[in-house]
């Protein structure tokens, strides 16, 4: 029986990637010198978060809202260090003074993806009410908010894809796709090995976004779903957000699941088609960089689970 591999997960930063593993997760950047600068976020291991996290649909929310904090924080780090003077270095004497701020970013992180979550939820069922005198069914009222919220989903995706900074963001994440590809597909980590492999893959957030998108249509089918009047139906759409996103995040599993089944690989498509505006292919140095941060974050994994060992 082949080896079990563990799953690793990642996400794009400003000229870098952040990899992330069991216990901690390692950003890695590239600075005006040219050289690879690293940052790390250990994994807060809570008995309760550790609980939820194997609950069915409730370990979804606890995920993307521990993404999200943890996320930000790499962001940040990505953000302020990229183009720093190179003579300026991290004073670690001052990092460890810093968690009332690196809090901050985390709540920041968590406040920003439920705004944009809010937006997204809410915006296309004003704009479907709007409509109601044309439309006034039920199911046409659902229908047709289900065509705004994709119009407004993949339009934000494509004009942001225009700036240069997103074109390079998206990038690095064709090179974290590729870089996790390769390592389990079994292939040594070199760019030659990486460049050969697929920009997109099942587990992305992308997927996960278009994921909750589609099932929330077939939520609010339901009828104990209202849509009328207005401000009802903005209630019923908030409170079902946290079910969205869990059922979402179960069928994300699943399709990366069945991703080897010739006949059932197909309903994770959706997801990869949105995968390529969401990633470009990186060239050779942005390929570099996010193997360090594999690499990186897998030696720092194998430290943590030697120490747990010791430990124990």
């Amino acid at each position: 029986m082949a080896e079990k591999r563990p799953v690793y997960g990642g996400q794009a930063v400003i000229e870098g990637v952040m990899m992330g593993g069991r216990f901690t997760t390692v950003t890695a950047i590239r600075r005006k010198d040219q050289s690879i600068e690293f940052y790390e976020v250990e994994k807060a291991h809570k008995p309760i978060v550790n609980t939820l996290k194997k609950v069915p649909f409730l370990r979804g929310i606890v995920g993307i809202l521990e993404s999200s904090a943890v996320g930000t924080k790499h962001l940040q780090y990505s953000s302020e260090r990229y183009d720093a003077p190179v003579e300026e270095d991290i004073d670690s004497s001052t990092e460890t003074g810093k968690w009332a701020m690196i809090l901050g970013i985390a709540v920041i992180g968590i406040i920003s993806f439920l705004f944009g979550k809010f937006i997204f939820t809410l915006v296309p069922a004003i704009a479907a009410g709007f409509f109601s005198p044309l439309f006034p069914g039920h199911t046409a009222q659902v229908l047709l908010e289900g065509v705004f919220k994709l119009l407004l989903l993949f339009g934000y995706i494509y004009f942001i894809s225009l700036t240069p900074m997103m074109k390079r963001l998206f990038q690095y994440h064709g090179a974290e796709h590729k870089v996790i590809n390769t390592f389990e597909n079994g292939l040594a980590l070199t760019v030659e090995n990486v460049k050969r492999e697929s920009r997109l893959h099942y587990r992305c957030g992308s997927s996960f976004i278009l994921f909750t998108a589609v099932i929330s249509i077939f939520l609010y089918l339901l009828p104990i779903v209202p849509v009328h009047p207005l401000w009802l139906r903005l209630i019923y759409r908030i409170i079902l957000i946290p079910v969205d996103l869990g059922i979402s995040y179960e069928v994300l599993q699943l399709t990366n699941k069945l991703r080897h089944i010739p006949v059932l690989r197909w309903l994770g498509y959706p997801g990869l088609w949105l995968q390529l505006l969401t990633t470009k292919e990186p060239d050779d140095r942005q390929i570099e960089v996010a193997i360090a941060a594999f690499n990186e974050m897998r030696r720092r994994e194998a430290e943590r689970m030697n120490t747990k060992a010791m430990v124990l």
